[in-house]
């Protein structure tokens, strides 16, 4: 019994850690974004030009108080990334909500339906796909004007795809499978087996999916606050801080590499922990 046993406790270790580590910094970020008035050491949006360009807690000539220091207006790096924290998720998780929605409901009749439903939304998405995605992005919010409802929008239009290609392809395959032979000889109806069968078998790859749109939703916020063409220039943004700090990373280079490194371990967290959802509930890959 042992030796039987042991193969799959080696196994459950790997996938609970790609699983825990991930969704540690994703609920780090997501208290960082609930709590940022009370954890946030300064006003986000507070200038004080003596304090400009303090180096972090670690580096000499820094002011207490000031942990990541301070850009070149005097504004805390560390609070303006807290603050940031917030757009970053609203932006992740609407965007790729409402993504999923479209792309995964079309992807389920296309694949099941098959016929022109199948002919329709699979040169629909093709067309879609032709376009370059990050500057079909651009030229959308150029066109809708910037907003974080118009990055929201941009963002859902232009990924919707992804869901659609994928799910429609699962779909195709789960209904070549025998349960669903048994439940249109049982009478179910066609969109009863599509909802209650077919649905949840194809649900491991929606939630990885999803998960990692919500990390390439952040990159693509990110890039449009890079070429101020998402919210305001003065709201706190990642990819504004970026964009700051570029210009000033010889002698201020704490202002680009923190909100690069919380940018970066956030994308890669969605990544890995949607993997390791996958790997979690489809029994396949257990």
């Amino acid at each position: 019994m042992a030796d039987i046993t042991a193969p799959r406790a080696r196994r459950i270790g790997p996938i609970n850690l790609r699983l825990w580590l991930p969704l540690f910094w994703i609920a780090l970020v997501i208290a960082a974004a609930l709590f940022a008035p009370l954890i946030a050491p300064h006003d986000p949006l507070e200038q004080d030009l003596m304090l400009e360009r303090l180096p972090p807690w670690f580096v000499a000539g820094t002011e207490p108080g000031y942990w990541l220091g301070t850009d070149s207006l005097g504004r805390d790096v560390l609070s303006r990334m807290i603050f940031g924290a917030r757009i970053a998720l609203i932006v992740s998780f609407t965007a790729a909500l409402a993504a999923c929605l479209v792309g995964t409901t079309l992807g389920l009749i296309a694949g099941f339906f098959g016929g022109w439903w199948d002919r329709v939304i699979s040169r629909l998405v093709d067309i879609w796909m032709a376009f370059p995605p990050v500057l079909f992005a651009v030229l959308l919010v150029a066109v809708l004007g910037t907003g974080l409802g118009s990055v929201i929008l941009a963002i859902a239009v232009i990924d919707w795809t992804r869901f659609a290609r994928v799910i429609r392809a699962e779909t195709m395959v789960q209904a070549r499978m025998d349960y669903v032979d048994s439940a249109r000889i049982g009478g179910a109806h066609r969109m009863t087996t599509l909802i209650s069968e077919i649905l949840p078998n194809v649900l491991p790859s929606v939630i990885a999916l999803l998960t990692l749109e919500m990390g390439i939703a952040v990159i693509v916020e990110a890039i449009l606050s890079f070429v101020n063409l998402s919210i305001s220039s003065d709201d706190p943004t990642w990819g504004a801080m970026i964009a700051e700090g570029r210009g000033a990373i010889h002698f201020a280079w704490w202002v680009l590499l923190f909100p690069l490194i919380a940018l970066f371990l956030t994308v890669l967290s969605f990544s890995t922990l949607g993997e390791g959802l996958k790997r979690h509930f489809d029994p396949v890959l257990q």
